[in-house]
């Protein structure tokens, strides 16, 4: 069995890893926050990543049960105008969303 010093060696080197990992991104950042670069792409990347998660649950989950299209399309539809109109309140807008599409799923 390997010694404690030899688990507290790993035990370390894994913890400074996993802070340099956080850490690194936001000392990086930094000087960017001023870029015109990165204020686009915090105004468009959260609506790129719905559009790809979207899509992919769309195709998921249509291919599997083509009964759901009339559920799954009415949910995207709540999830755009709620984030639309909510203020691009992610979570709100993913949470209505989900809630209609299982609300009409139980229903039809």
């Amino acid at each position: 069995m390997p010694e404690p010093s030899y688990f507290l060696a790993v035990m370390v080197i894994g913890l400074g890893i996993t802070f340099a990992l956080r850490a690194v991104p936001f000392v990086i950042l930094g000087p960017l926050r001023d870029s015109r670069f990165v204020g686009m792409m915090a105004v468009w990347m959260p609506v790129g990543i719905l559009a790809i998660l979207t899509v992919s649950t769309l195709r998921t989950s249509i291919d599997a049960e083509p009964d759901r299209i009339v559920p799954a399309v009415a949910a995207t539809a709540v999830t755009i105008a709620a984030h639309l109109l909510g203020g691009r309140r992610t979570l709100v807008s993913v949470g209505l969303g989900t809630l209609t599409f299982v609300a009409l799923v139980n229903l039809i």
